[in-house]
């Protein structure tokens, strides 16, 4: 008998935020790239992505790792790091260079918006670092150019947002090959 598949606390007890332009992404879209964090990383850099943060279980890799977001509701977690991304200078100096991957997705997906988590990411991310990230189709040329990163077949699933986002990442690995179930396939 298949035991049933444990509910995302994080999903249950946060409401997305409009005014923070808040869209979590589903379940197993949460659960997929938490995976990819416990895989690869022993210290993350979560940028505006609390979900993928407060739905990991590893607890040595939630230990060393940080969520900088811009919602202080968050704040009660000691990991938690005020981010106001039109401020990537803000930054403490003692954090250049130390988290082993990062998972970003922005608020915004303008160009302005893309530069400033691209200067972030750049002063957050240890040298060799991974990147994973999720925003439209039409920032892959950008974001190849800044971040170094391609376009992944798996797709993310963000109910409640009206347009499909894409995963980027920075490296590889065979899990980024398969459809998420819950997304059509690309055109």
């Amino acid at each position: 008998k298949k035991s049933k598949p444990k509910p995302n606390m994080f999903l249950i007890k946060t409401k997305e935020n409009a005014d923070f332009n808040q869209y979590w992404y589903s379940k197993v879209t949460i659960e997929f790239m938490k995976d990819q964090v416990e895989k690869y990383s022993k210290s993350c850099g979560f940028l505006s992505t609390p979900s993928i943060y407060f739905s990991l279980k590893d607890k040595d890799v939630k230990s060393n790792s940080k969520v900088f977001d811009f919602d202080r509701k968050f704040a009660k977690d000691p990991n938690f790091i005020f981010y106001d991304f039109n401020k990537p200078e803000d930054l403490a100096e003692e954090l250049k260079g130390t988290f082993d991957y990062l998972v970003i997705d922005p608020p915004f997906v303008t160009d302005e918006v893309w530069s400033l988590y691209a200067q972030a990411a750049k002063f957050l991310l240890a040298e060799d670092g991974k990147i994973l990230l999720s925003t439209i189709d039409e920032k892959e040329d950008f974001l190849k150019e800044h971040l170094g990163v391609s376009r992944k077949t798996f797709r993310p699933s963000i109910p409640n947002l009206v347009y499909q986002y894409s995963l980027y990442a920075n490296y590889e690995d065979e899990a980024f090959d398969e459809a998420n179930p819950e997304i059509p396939a690309f055109d």
